[in-house]
């Protein structure tokens, strides 16, 4: 089910939109459908969170990395600060998908 985007937008892929995708997939009620959405994200970020990476076969893979405090400098004054260490959320697409994005567009 796509959307035309508005004019110069690219079109999102939303919660919503996926409920509705998986509704008319599956002919589930949408509230069904909803129940399931939010089961699969929230497994996905319950294993994040407690630092697994979440590897969906044909997709990717979702990785939580730790970057360390390093050095810096405050761009208004120039003084030099150490900015904290922090975990970011990194995603490394499949070969399957990498492939995909390089075929040319059907239209």
């Amino acid at each position: 089910m796509a959307t035309e985007p508005r004019r110069g937008r690219v079109p999102t892929l939303t919660k919503a939109r996926i409920v509705d995708d998986l509704r008319e997939a599956t002919g589930l009620p949408r509230a069904d459908a909803a129940t399931l959405v939010e089961g699969l994200l929230d497994s996905m970020k319950e294993a994040l969170e407690a630092g697994e990476t979440v590897k969906v076969s044909g997709f990717g893979n979702f990785v939580v990395r730790t970057k360390h405090a390093r050095r810096g400098r405050n761009p208004q004054s120039g003084e030099p600060i150490t900015l904290p260490g922090r975990r970011v959320l990194t995603f490394k697409p499949s070969r399957v998908l990498r492939d995909s994005l390089q075929e040319p567009e059907r239209g």
